[in-house]
């Protein structure tokens, strides 16, 4: 359920390409999903995460466990333990390249 709330949030707020990693059956993993998205701009990267919090707690009751990047707009996490946001404006992501990091070899 938390899972299709945050992207909920998301698509709130046109976040763009979002992504769904499951990490579930990766071994000693600290979470079981990435949801990583973006956003053209530091005030669209900011609007996602706003979305993206005001639907879980509205819906859920669920704030995130922990919160980092919302000052540079650029990458925002937000961790709810079992899963974790990455917010991304589009030149961050492609920079990062996050989701090759954990691509299934």
């Amino acid at each position: 359920m938390l899972l299709k709330k945050i992207i909920e949030g998301i698509k709130i707020v046109k976040g763009q390409n979002i992504s769904i990693l499951d990490l579930k059956n990766r071994n000693n993993f600290i979470c079981d999903y990435f949801i990583i998205c973006e956003g053209k701009s530091q005030n669209q990267v900011y609007a996602i995460f706003q979305s993206i919090e005001k639907t879980t707690i509205k819906t859920l009751n669920q704030t995130p466990w922990h919160i980092e990047g919302i000052k540079n707009g650029e990458w925002i996490l937000i961790d709810y333990i079992s899963i974790v946001v990455h917010i991304f404006q589009t030149k961050i992501r492609l920079h990062y390249n996050i989701e090759n990091l954990w691509k299934k070899n």
